[in-house]
């Protein structure tokens, strides 16, 4: 069946996240960083605040076991903003495209409540959006197929009628497992074909300098 309905992730695919971009700020060095965000800041202790938990308790349970990173792991919820980067334009324009061709535009993002409100104000074009699930407000994340039951319930979605578009792996697996149309964003260019290959109304002739 041919999609009509387009599902984007935000971070990584529309927004550029980077907690990197805070801790160069605060004069760290990229050796300290990467040992930080490999073994304190981890992406399963991310991963709880996308699912809902607090940050004041996460923060708390944290800088406990590691007093020594204490004033890092607090500026993971203090220089939060200083972690977001800009739009990743190539990808804004080809949402761009498929709301003025009048295509049904939603996303499905692994994001704190707390936090979203941030994104929210900073990047218009989620206003674009006939929906947003944000996993920190009903307390699902990704790859957990509960969240696309949200989307699919809360919006009327019909997975085989809609493409899923997601820089995560296991993320676009398990859409793919639910019906979606599974894309696995790498670039705007390489978003840009696939869409194009699946009929959807975004120009394929925009090169990849343009969609960078």
């Amino acid at each position: 069946m041919r999609p009509t309905t387009v599902v984007f992730d935000l971070g990584g695919v529309l927004i550029d996240w980077d907690p990197r971009y805070a801790y160069r700020q605060m004069g760290g060095t990229e050796e300290q960083i990467e040992h930080f965000l490999a073994h304190v800041a981890t992406s399963d202790w991310n991963h709880q605040f996308d699912a809902g938990r607090p940050f004041a308790e996460g923060i708390a349970e944290r800088s406990k076991a590691f007093p020594e990173h204490a004033e890092w792991i607090e500026a993971w919820w203090s220089r939060w903003p200083d972690m977001l980067g800009g739009a990743i334009d190539g990808t804004v324009q080809i949402l761009r495209e498929l709301r003025d061709a009048g295509t049904p535009l939603y996303a499905l993002t692994n994001w704190s409540a707390e936090t979203f409100p941030i994104a929210r104000e900073r990047f218009e074009f989620l206003d674009w959006f006939e929906g947003i699930v944000v996993s920190g407000e009903v307390e699902k994340a990704k790859p957990d197929a509960d969240i696309f039951g949200h989307l699919t319930d809360d919006f009327g979605i019909v997975p085989a009628e809609a493409v899923f578009i997601d820089d995560s792996a296991p993320n676009v697996e398990t859409a793919r497992r639910l019906g979606f149309h599974g894309v696995d964003f790498t670039t705007p260019a390489a978003l840009r074909a696939d869409l194009a290959r699946l009929g959807l109304p975004v120009d394929p002739r925009v090169d990849d300098a343009e969609s960078a």
